[in-house]
């Protein structure tokens, strides 16, 4: 299953998310990592809304460019979370630090079940995401902030033709709760969403296709396709101090298709 999160995607799908978690993220900084495209973009928009201050990345320049001024007034920075010494720099730039949001994320399809390509999508993804949590965790200790990972159903179903980013998508799951075993010392909770089937130019020829369209929507009991906004809620509870007996938790945001 595709939940839409890879670099490529320059769609900002949200709704102003009005006040009502303003109370808790007002002044709060908040990093982004794949925060300038598909459902990053979406999340980063969402926090934008919430009044907190937001350092959104994108794997390149081109791909923050794309984005135009849809993303005002976030920081957009460019990173590669494969880059480890590029990560330790731009967290250890940020001097405060409360949440932490990993959406970096690539996906190759069919191409992944060649061994170099598998390895890559592990390392961004996965790899990557560990970067980041490990990098971010002395800031975090600080603020006793919080992580939230970005899971996918393919956390719990197989993908045939997506074998490395099923992989990677399980280890986020493994991952999320092992983080909240090691991180608790510092009072750093680590949750993760799992999105569904979402609209971002990802998933296009899925929901142009008649067929497939069909099917994922007979078995959606909510009969739609999601929107990057669907997701912000669940982020902006995680992170919040709604949440604060929350941790290792993976929150599923699908319409309903993994109960079915």
């Amino acid at each position: 299953m595709e939940n839409g999160t890879g670099h490529t995607d320059t769609q900002v799908t949200s709704k102003p998310s009005g006040h009502w978690a303003s109370q808790w993220y007002s002044g709060k900084r908040v990093l982004v990592t794949g925060g300038t495209s598909g459902i990053g973009a979406g999340i980063t928009q969402g926090f934008l809304e919430a009044g907190a201050e937001v350092i959104a990345t994108g794997v390149s320049q081109a791909e923050i460019d794309k984005v135009g001024d849809a993303l005002t007034p976030a920081d957009r920075r460019v990173l590669n979370v494969r880059d480890g010494p590029a990560v330790e720099e731009l967290v250890g730039e940020l001097g405060v630090l409360d949440i932490v949001v990993n959406c970096a994320g690539i996906i190759r399809r069919i191409d992944e079940f060649e061994p170099s390509v598998f390895e890559d999508v592990i390392d961004t993804n996965l790899t990557g995401t560990m970067r980041v949590c490990t990098a971010a965790r002395p800031l975090l200790a600080r603020s006793q902030g919080s992580i939230v990972n970005l899971a996918s159903m393919l956390s719990f179903f197989g993908g045939g033709l997506v074998p490395g980013y099923s992989a990677s998508k399980g280890g986020i799951a493994q991952l999320t709760k092992s983080l909240a075993i090691a991180f608790a010392a510092d009072s750093i909770r680590v949750n993760a969403i799992a999105p569904g089937w979402i609209e971002t130019p990802l998933t296009a020829a899925l929901r142009q296709d008649e067929g497939r369209s069909r099917a994922i929507l007979e078995r959606t009991p909510l009969r739609r396709w999601g929107t990057p906004h669907d997701l912000v809620g669940g982020v902006l509870f995680l992170g919040s101090p709604m949440a604060a007996f929350i941790t290792g938790a993976i929150l599923t945001i699908d319409g309903g298709y993994s109960v079915v």
